[in-house]
């Protein structure tokens, strides 16, 4: 299973895009719907106090609320999820 992470919302176009971009680049993520699943749910609200916040995009410990393509990009590279 991979440790990245994206929770979303299937209507949620933000959504949408970051998970375009994951699978254009070819890096492997689970992609959770934090309204169909409560799970999901959960363990986004327990990043932000409660809130439901997405898209959220979580590797290990460390999490990105409402990236830009170019912000998650950064975090891939510093975290060695992109080929060289």
């Amino acid at each position: 299973m991979p440790d990245l992470k994206l929770y979303g919302a299937d209507w949620c176009m933000k959504s949408a895009n970051l998970r375009n971009y994951l699978q254009s680049i070819w890096v492997e993520f689970e992609d959770f719907n934090v309204e169909t699943n409560a799970e999901a749910e959960e363990t986004v609200r327990a990043l932000y106090n409660g809130a439901l916040k997405f898209p959220t995009v979580t590797y290990g410990t460390e999490f990105l609320k409402n990236p830009t393509t170019g912000e998650l990009k950064t975090f891939l590279e510093e975290h060695g999820l992109l080929d060289p």
